[in-house]
């Protein structure tokens, strides 16, 4: 099974996003740039994959697009993806300040 959650925000920036996870989980986070997604953090380990993106990416035609259209007030996201589910994870991004929960999906 793989758990995967989306969160998002409208206050932080993702670099602020980045040091507040960071400060919580013990994490080191790596910037990575993507052509579909532009710039984004990432902090893998063997049992978790925690990213942190702007929701507007750059488009083909000049224009941004948005990597979650079902959420546009969100500016940035944070997608986790555990083997399981993992309470202690969502607990602590919970007590993140205008970080909220926008998706779950279990497969």
């Amino acid at each position: 099974m793989t758990d995967h959650h989306t969160y998002g925000t409208s206050t932080h920036t993702a670099n602020e996003l980045v040091r507040l996870v960071s400060d919580r989980l013990s994490l080191v986070f790596t910037e990575r740039e993507s052509d579909y997604r532009g710039i984004y953090h990432l902090a893998d380990s063997p049992d978790r994959r925690i990213e942190i993106q702007p929701n507007p990416i750059p488009g083909d035609d000049g224009e941004d697009d948005l990597y979650a259209p079902e959420h546009p007030t969100a500016q940035v996201l944070l997608l986790t993806t555990t083997p399981a589910p993992d309470p202690t994870l969502q607990a602590r991004l919970g007590s993140i300040e205008e970080l909220i929960r926008l998706n779950h999906e279990s497969w």
